[in-house]
């Protein structure tokens, strides 16, 4: 039955009082049959999906160009994480045994010497096939993480759905009284604006009241001013009926008196006899 170990926390100096703490007591060496399996702590710092996968790695790690790989250092490179894998895992490593015996290969074409006669438009790259091969793998990566990177249904978001039973019904804002009086007040408004004021034309003559005051003074005696106006005519009747007063006046046909300020006045032909 496993204990639990517990790191002691060193003094002041940086040294250790105990190498472990075993419920809260301290030890001060480690257990003669403490054993720890070799396998028991694995680190992967990182993961490859394939060979090509993990030349890329190298590729961008030592910030090669990848149109003009050096195929020594990146063959070494590569053998190195080739061999670690071979130790773990034989199967995995199969097809990354397959990359490195291509890259053996192309190195070694590349160290052939090339005959003189060959002309240089006819030269072939051993690295191109690779290159492209490179070059399109990196390409689909790049999609992959884009899409990878796009929303997804049961990893970023879920899917929720809502039943209802009943029948939707609509629902109508209320109208309140005072919603009504406003819509009532803008009509008023309205139609005040559209109105239509008609102007009626009265025939009003002042010769026609010039001759009716005239006959009302041919007795020839003096007569109250206000006898001379009919209220009945309305505004427009007086006023057409003062005009016809100062119209008889200004033609000297009637005399107009008053016996001392603020008096009634007085009216008679001017032809009338002076005692009348």
């Amino acid at each position: 039955m496993s204990q639990p170990l517990d790191l002691a926390p060193a003094d002041a100096a940086g040294r250790l009082d105990a190498v472990a703490r075993l419920y809260g007591a301290p030890m001060l060496e480690l257990p003669k049959d403490l054993y720890i399996p070799p396998d028991a702590l694995e680190v992967f710092l990182e993961a490859f999906e394939g060979p090509l996968d993990l030349l890329l790695y190298l590729i961008r790690k030592a910030n090669l160009d990848i149109l003009d790989i050096p195929m020594a250092a990146l063959t070494a490179q590569y053998l190195g994480y080739v061999e670690a894998m071979r130790r773990h895992n034989l199967e995995l490593a199969a097809d990354y045994l397959l990359m490195a015996a291509t890259l053996l290969e192309i190195k070694s074409r590349m160290l052939l010497p090339r005959p003189s006669k060959i002309a240089d438009d006819e030269e072939h790259d051993p690295r191109e096939e690779l290159v492209r091969r490179l070059l399109e793998y990196e390409q689909m990566k790049l999609a992959a993480l884009r899409i990878d990177a796009l929303p997804r249904l049961d990893r970023d978001f879920a899917m929720v759905g809502v039943f209802v039973a009943e029948r939707v019904v609509e629902r109508l804002p209320e109208v309140s009284l005072h919603d009504l009086q406003l819509a009532w007040l803008a009509l008023m408004k309205k139609a005040r604006l559209s109105a239509h004021h008609t102007v009626s034309r009265e025939e009003l003559s002042v010769r026609e009241h010039m001759s009716r005051m005239l006959r009302s003074l041919r007795r020839g005696s003096w007569v109250g001013l206000e006898t001379l106006f009919e209220p009945e005519l309305g505004r427009a009747g007086l006023v057409v009926s003062f005009l016809a007063m100062l119209e008889l006046v200004k033609e000297k046909l009637v005399l107009v008196t008053q016996v001392e300020p603020l008096a009634p006045i007085y009216v008679k032909l001017a032809d009338a006899p002076a005692n009348a």
